[in-house]
């Protein structure tokens, strides 16, 4: 639960984890979707997810299905802590953005994030929550190399002047098919957390590399999970 300090400028945002909404969310995804639409659900590098303090949760993006893979194997049910997404505004629109407002979720502009939007994900970790940022910015469907954008690294940056010592976990996330289908597999693997040290351009670019690296490492061991093999850029 966000702290009550934090309300104001979550009220701004989003209407944040309804406690109503919220537990029907997870029931209703975890213990009927996901059982239902994959014959096999895989987590990997379990022992890797922080149970304290702030953690930022970096994915490959591949699928509409990552974000229910995440909740499932890093939600309230795992480690006591809801999964908090920045998202698109796009993805904030229509029936998917009314319940993903409602399931603690908030939207950023990634051409020019707002200032309350950074010191809200920032005031998150503060607090010692979970935030989840794709660093591709978008789904990437085509097994193209990884591109990280810049905002991940520089709003870890601005958590690291707040005096907060960020959690960042690679994860990789895998299909039996790069389309998943239904009674497919799928596969979660959570690598090391990472640390950025130090300011500046240069330090988010290296940064930025060491990310990519370990989360198509990450995601590697995921699809090779599912029986996919090598996939090497």
């Amino acid at each position: 639960m966000v702290p009550s300090t934090l309300a104001t400028r979550e009220n701004s945002l989003c209407l944040g984890v309804d406690p109503f909404w919220s537990p029907l969310a997870m029931v209703s995804t975890q213990d009927i979707v996901l059982r239902n639409y994959f014959r096999e659900r895989i987590v990997l590098g379990i022992e890797n997810l922080p149970k304290e303090g702030a953690v930022l949760l970096a994915p490959t993006h591949r699928s509409r299905w990552d974000g229910l893979m995440l909740t499932m194997a890093a939600g309230r049910r795992i480690t006591g802590r809801d999964c908090r997404f920045m998202v698109t505004r796009t993805e904030m629109k229509g029936l998917q953005g009314w319940f993903l407002e409602r399931l603690g979720c908030f939207p950023v502009d990634q051409g020019r994030p707002s200032l309350t939007t950074l010191r809200f994900a920032i005031d998150l970790m503060l607090y010692s929550q979970q935030l989840v940022v794709f660093p591709e910015g978008r789904i990437n469907r085509n097994e193209k190399p990884i591109r990280l954008k810049q905002g991940l690294a520089r709003l870890t940056q601005l958590a690291n002047r707040r005096g907060v010592k960020v959690q960042v976990v690679p994860v990789g996330i895998g299909y039996s098919e790069s389309i998943p289908k239904l009674f497919g597999k799928a596969s979660i693997c959570f690598a090391k957390p990472m640390y950025l040290l130090g300011p500046g351009k240069d330090a988010s670019s290296r940064f930025n590399v060491e990310l990519g690296l370990s989360m198509h490492a990450a995601e590697q061991a995921a699809l090779k999970a599912v029986g996919r093999g090598d996939q090497g850029h």
